[in-house]
């Protein structure tokens, strides 16, 4: 039988949610249901793809259960009160989660003109394409390494991303105003089991100084960033402004998170991302960095050409980046899955560590490793062939807390 345990985790930032706005009764009913499911016996024989469809109808109950009560008006705050007096419909971490439609119209009675969208840029980082040249420091000639048969990763391991999202919300004449949202956290795999040790989350609106100053009060319980006011108001560029300050934001946060763990484990740690962000990361010797992300590459002409048809299963030569950033780290490329009939890209990750890091044994060695996260895959996430399964579950985890309150 498939007990309570297989969902303990997905449901329980809902169960906390529902725990903080919802009557008595909604808790008793959300506890008696999942029990009910969890307790369903699985028929001799049953396949993994049953097993799967019942943890969906699960989830889907959580689901269902949350929004109910959204929905619902409370029965001892009318709907107008609660309104009147600004009471949240979900928390998230000890913070509030504003309502979108309320907030629309608490900027509308200030003047402001209300608006909706969801920027394409919102809910990652957007890199500019260019070619950064690195300097090999294995050989002489960039080259390739059979890196050998996959090996697992013994003992703990962590994994840790964040996740952003911008929405607009209103413009102050010209002048847009966005709400943003950002969270981090760190998952850790013991004995085959991942579980959330470290999450923080930040709600943030963005705009320029005087388009906060005309909200006013309707942005009461936020923290506001300001953008620069060095050109005047353009939509198209306070939107590019206002992903990078959303970026920097979010960076910072993930290195918070990540010194959060460092105080609390000395276990290994898998970033996804650079470790260039910071001197932290970039010499701590039990921190690998993996991008997904190739924008920027290290090598031009005929080094290019080699560097991505690398075949699966090898390994770059490793090199030193060219590095904007605040530390200096050492990189190979490894290729997870065969390229073949998909693109050049497909299944390319860079794989980052601290220079003490960086000899051709350990670069072996982590790739072993790094090959044998391919599994379980990733799907149905588009990225699956570079998106490793432990930073999937941590995007998983932040996804699912976010929600929705549009």
């Amino acid at each position: 039988m498939l007990n309570a345990f297989a969902i303990t985790e997905l449901g329980a930032p809902l169960e906390s949610s529902i725990a903080t706005s919802s009557s008595r009764a909604v808790k008793r009913n959300f506890s008696a249901n999942l029990a009910a499911d969890a307790a369903t016996p699985l028929p001799f024989g049953a396949s993994s793809r049953c097993r799967s469809a019942l943890i969906s109808a699960m989830v889907s109950r959580i689901w269902r259960i949350s929004s109910d009560r959204f929905r619902s008006s409370s029965p001892d705050v009318s709907r107008t009160a609660a309104r009147r007096s600004r009471i949240p419909l979900a928390t998230l971490f000890g913070m509030p989660i504003p309502n979108l439609t309320v907030l629309r119209r608490r900027l509308e009675v200030r003047g402001l003109t209300p608006a909706a969208g969801l920027p394409e840029s919102s809910s990652g980082r957007v890199e500019e394409a260019c070619i950064r040249p690195a300097r090999l420091v294995e050989g002489d000639v960039l080259e390739y390494r059979d890196v050998g048969r996959a090996e697992p990763w013994p003992g703990i391991l962590a994994f840790l991303d964040g996740v952003q999202r911008m929405h607009l919300v209103a413009y102050a004449g010209a002048a847009p105003i966005y709400l943003a949202e950002l969270a981090a956290g760190v998952r850790e795999r013991r004995e085959g089991r991942l579980r959330t040790v470290v999450a923080d989350r930040r709600v943030l609106a963005i705009a320029r100084p005087r388009a906060l100053e005309a909200a006013g009060e309707a942005l009461d319980g936020l923290t506001t960033l300001a953008l620069g006011e060095d050109e005047p108001a353009h939509p198209v560029r306070d939107l590019t402004l206002a992903g990078r300050a959303l970026d920097r934001a979010r960076g910072q946060l993930e290195l918070d998170v990540g010194r959060r763990f460092r105080r609390m484990s000395d276990g290994w740690l898998v970033v996804d991302g650079s470790l260039s962000e910071s001197p932290d990361w970039a010499t701590d010797l039990r921190t690998v960095g993996v991008s997904k992300s190739h924008a920027a590459l290290p090598f031009d002409g005929a080094e290019l050409e080699r560097y991505l048809r690398l075949p699966k299963g090898h390994r770059t030569t490793v090199f030193a980046p060219e590095s904007r950033s605040v530390a200096p780290v050492l990189a190979w490329a490894l290729r997870l899955w065969e390229w073949e009939a998909r693109d050049l890209f497909h299944g390319l990750v860079r794989v980052e560590v601290a220079p003490a890091n960086g000899d051709a044994a350990t670069a072996d060695q982590l790739s072993r490793r790094l090959m044998a996260e391919r599994a379980p895959l990733s799907t149905p996430d588009p990225r699956w062939d570079r998106l490793l399964y432990g930073i999937h579950s941590v995007e998983q985890y932040l996804h699912a807390c976010q929600g929705t309150h549009a």
